[in-house]
């Protein structure tokens, strides 16, 4: 029963300070769901049309104009603006105007009727890789296509037969099946696992800052000794407010035990000597940081529903695989809370933790083989993307809602991820008990 107080009051305690301090609660509440909302607004277009390129256009034959009513016709791309120079299309392409330029050489139609090659220069601003690489496949069909036409119209003319021709033009054809996304969904592709990373980085910075105000503003023994005996009642108190003065004086009004009679007796002008606590209790200070983090750990559950109804409302996904991707992005949410709360702890610093959050969370989205294949990285990066817990989730997560494979499949995963969760959750509370017991380095920035 004890322990159960120990965690209500800490989680009152949370709830007092988040309702006086609206930064702090802004973290929790309306950051991360601006977050969610915006990132799925910004890929509310689930595909990619309509990219604008140029068109150079040196022969003004109707094959060449054939041509470009073809690149207007497809849906990737649009023919923005025809150029006089290669210079004036470079220039749009610096500009940003387009993404490609299509050189239609001289002589173009003759070169075709007289069997000529005749070949059709694209040039494309490679630094925008997913442009780049939607213009190039586009031109290259449309000019597969008018080349075929072509061929089959020359030997239609020499007497073949239209069906013989068209094997003749094309004898070995692909076939391509997308086995997984198969709309090309940039919502689901993209969206979807951008949002548990940025969620991922915002809670590791809540779970830096949690703990990390108590050790900056040297609350961290007040905080133990108010969940542990209920005295004094820290819930009255606005650190943000009162200073240390005030706070000491209020502690000596309220408080019943050895430190009040030493306080009484001292100057009420000077700040008393932080004292580290007799006696901790491992599980006391488990079921208070549990209270600690108790709202945050409820606001991040409710968008992480938010983040898997927005990934899965217009894709048909089995039950069980959005039960298993929900419980694990729930359980990254708290691996990123303790994870936080360990490197400010380690520090005894606010803003060494809030560098090494950071450090780890911030780039983890590239590492996780989404934008770029984990099969295709060095070792090494190999090392660190497995060292992240977001590289795992999101392996989940595509499985499951992507590549729609069985729950048998990534349960290991999510086995994982409560394993770290126990062992961080295991190693914080050994931290704080260390702090706890250095009351010395408690009010370092």
């Amino acid at each position: 029963m004890s322990l159960m107080r120990a965690f209500l009051r800490s989680a009152a305690y949370e709830r007092r300070f988040l309702a006086k301090n609206p930064w702090d609660l802004a973290m929790i509440v309306w950051i991360p769901l601006l977050a969610v909302l915006m990132i799925w607004w910004v890929f509310s277009q689930t595909k990619i049309t309509d990219l604008p390129i140029g068109v150079i256009d040196n022969d003004h034959s109707p094959t060449a104009y054939t041509l470009v009513r073809y690149l207007e016709a497809t849906p990737d791309i649009t023919v923005a603006n025809t150029y006089r120079s290669q210079a004036a299309a470079e220039a749009a392409i610096l500009r940003r105007d387009i993404y490609g330029v299509v050189t239609i050489p001289n002589d173009f139609e003759r070169n075709i009727l007289s069997g000529k090659p005749s070949p059709v220069v694209l040039q494309v601003n490679a630094q925008y890789g997913t442009h780049s690489g939607i213009v190039q496949k586009s031109v290259q069909s449309v000019v597969a296509t008018l080349s075929a036409g072509v061929e089959i119209q020359r030997l239609v003319k020499q007497g073949v037969a239209p069906s013989q021709a068209t094997i003749a033009a094309s004898p070995i054809s692909i076939q391509r099946i997308s086995l997984f996304n198969a709309a090309t969904d940039y919502q689901q592709f993209l969206a979807s696992t951008i949002i548990p990373a940025l969620l991922h980085i915002l809670a590791m910075v809540v779970g830096a800052t949690t703990i990390g105000r108590e050790l900056r503003d040297k609350q961290i023994g007040r905080w133990y000794h108010f969940i542990a005996t209920g005295s004094p009642d820290l819930t009255l108190l606005n650190k943000t407010s009162i200073d240390e003065t005030k706070s000491a004086n209020r502690l000596d009004e309220n408080s019943v035990n050895k430190d009040r009679l030493d306080a009484k007796k001292s100057d009420a002008s000077t700040p008393p000597k932080l004292r580290a606590p007799n006696q901790v209790s491992m599980l006391v200070v488990l079921f208070g940081l549990t209270g600690k983090y108790f709202w945050p750990i409820l606001a991040y559950s409710l968008w992480s529903i938010l983040a898997i109804w927005l990934a899965t409302q217009q894709h048909s996904i089995v039950l069980s695989s959005i039960i298993i991707t929900y419980i694990s992005l729930v359980i990254l949410m708290v691996l990123s809370f303790w994870l936080g709360a360990i490197f400010t702890l380690t520090s005894f610093s606010l803003r060494a933790g809030l560098s090494a959050a950071g450090f780890i969370s911030a780039p983890s989205y590239a590492f996780a083989g989404v934008t770029y294949p984990y099969i295709a990285i060095k070792d090494s990066a190999k090392y660190w993307a497995d060292a992240l817990p977001l590289t795992h989730y999101l392996k989940l997560h595509i499985a499951q809602l992507q590549m729609k494979a069985p729950v048998m499949v990534s349960l290991p995963i999510m086995y994982g991820l409560m394993l770290a969760v126990v062992i961080a959750g295991l190693v914080t509370v050994l931290l704080i008990k260390r702090a706890l017991a250095h009351p010395e380095r408690w009010g370092a920035r």
